[in-house]
């Protein structure tokens, strides 16, 4: 085949199963519903032959500073006729001028590299069956009205504008919130991916508030399979272990265009952010 016969086009909903195909083969752990989520929060492009999907990437734009690449998967039997680029070309086109952040596999590095991604820290996944947790004292369900405040901590912590993230997650998940004299220091998010359940974003103060945020999400679900992707820098590593949430892989941040922080990785501001949404959604 032809790099030439490879067609981009606008990802819609009629890619879904196609791009679940993708995945499954790269054994990701995506289900269709979590493929529509990415879809509903981004741009997408598919490369498509015959109405075959070979490759997709999204993506996500966080107002008008940031976006995030994601999804960025080629069929492993059409690699090497440049698809990839051309996906990537198209996500940083859609991107328009904002600070571009992924989280790379070891094998997409060189790409990115190529297209000037410099590395800021290390993603670490852990996963598995939670074990009997306690849940957090002092922690709260959030309601829409308190959507506004975790925005505005989730900004501070991450300078994104994701305030459609939040939209969708309170909607389609469930948030929880830490709240002080009155004022909201805290928040986490749990919603269903793959095998089971994803916690994150997780914004707080401090390492205490972020586990007792997850405890309070953790609570109740001992048995069920569970997934957390936090920075190497938060330290949280050692205290999902001891929970059950064991270390099973991670990858790479990367920054192109920067705008803000200089160095992504430590974070010096007050609140942080402990754990991410997903590593396509930071």
């Amino acid at each position: 085949m032809l790099a030439s016969q490879i067609d981009l086009v606008e990802f819609t909903s009629s890619h879904l199963e196609g791009a679940l195909a993708l995945s499954q083969q790269a054994q990701w752990p995506h289900r269709i519903e979590d493929w529509a989520m990415g879809l509903a929060l981004s741009k997408g492009v598919a490369a498509v032959h015959q109405g075959r999907v070979l490759g997709t990437t999204m993506a996500t734009l966080y107002g008008n500073d940031v976006a995030t690449i994601n999804m960025v998967i080629v069929d492993e039997t059409m690699r090497g006729l440049g698809i990839g680029k051309r996906l990537m070309d198209f996500a940083l086109n859609a991107a328009s001028g904002r600070e571009c952040r992924l989280v790379a596999t070891q094998d997409g590095l060189p790409l990115y590299e190529k297209l000037g991604f410099r590395e800021t820290h290390r993603i670490v996944q852990h996963q598995g069956q939670i074990s009997s947790i306690r849940p957090g004292e002092g922690v709260e369900w959030a309601g829409r009205q308190d959507l506004a405040e975790c925005l505005d901590l989730d900004r501070t912590a991450c300078t994104m504008d994701r305030r459609t993230l939040l939209d969708y997650l309170a909607e389609h998940g469930h948030l929880a919130v830490i709240r002080r004299e009155s004022r909201i220091v805290g928040f986490g998010a749990i919603r269903h991916f793959g095998r089971g359940d994803v916690a994150g974003p997780v914004v707080a103060d401090n390492a205490a508030d972020a586990k007792t945020l997850l405890s309070f999400l953790f609570a109740g679900k001992e048995g069920k399979f569970l997934r957390v992707d936090t920075s190497e820098h938060t330290g949280l590593a050692p205290w999902l272990t001891d929970h059950g949430l064991f270390h099973v892989g991670g990858g790479i941040a990367m920054v192109r265009d920067a705008k803000h922080r200089e160095n992504i990785a430590v974070q010096t501001v007050i609140p942080q952010t402990f754990a991410l949404a997903s590593q396509a959604l930071g």
